[in-house]
């Protein structure tokens, strides 16, 4: 009987320390996001780097984002990205041609640096915080698993730098393994983005064939 009573302290002990790491993390996230979400709008530079189930690392890639609340707009090597947040134009440079979509909360995810981020909110375990340094800065590493075995991540790591809550280096890794590194630069949420700049205007590029697939 003193056994299993001593088990069992053990037990809601171990409850409990992973509930308050669980929690300094959701606390950490929700500075992080309430950061971004009380900003009319941020500019930033990023890279992204993916390195395949057997470490292959390929050449990253570099690109500009402007974002406000659920709007974006990418502009990378070979693609431009729109989303009104409703709507998605994507611009492949190398044929001239623009696809236009109504992408699920699911690709825009897949799509959207900061929209990863959101992701903390449900179905997925917060691991404790590990305090390091990312990029040169002094941060916070959070590892997110997620709930469901039908998610197409196998984990997620969000970088946050301790002193400004924003995010530094996101980092996804699928099923299969493969990774994708997404390093945050130039981070400046001092910006009121126009609607307009979300939005993929003709005018601009009228020698590109628009392909509407919704």
């Amino acid at each position: 009987m003193k056994k299993n009573i001593l088990t069992l302290i053990f037990f809601m002990a171990g409850l409990l320390s992973f509930a308050q790491t669980n929690n300094d993390a959701r606390a950490i996230l929700d500075k992080t996001y309430e950061t971004y979400e009380q900003s009319k709008g941020v500019k930033f530079s990023f890279e992204v780097t993916t390195i395949d189930a057997n470490g292959m690392r390929y050449r990253p890639q570099q690109g500009e984002a402007m974002m406000k609340g659920d709007k974006f707009k990418l502009d990378m090597n070979t693609v431009i990205i729109w989303f009104d947040g409703k709507t998605q134009w994507v611009l492949l440079k190398d044929i001239g041609e623009v696809n236009i979509s109504t992408p699920s909360a699911k690709e825009v995810a897949y799509t959207s640096p900061l929209a990863l981020l959101r992701l903390y909110k449900s179905g997925y375990t917060l691991k404790k915080p590990i305090p390091t340094t990312v990029n040169g800065q002094r941060a916070y590493v959070i590892d997110m698993i997620p709930a469901s075995s039908r998610s197409d991540f196998k984990q997620l790591s969000v970088a946050v730098d301790k002193k400004t809550n924003t995010v530094l280096q996101i980092k996804t890794t699928l099923k299969n393994n493969q990774e994708n590194i997404i390093d945050i630069k130039n981070y400046n949420d001092n910006h009121n983005f126009p609607d307009s700049v979300f939005v993929f205007n003709k005018a601009d590029y009228p020698d590109v064939e628009v392909v509407d697939l919704r």
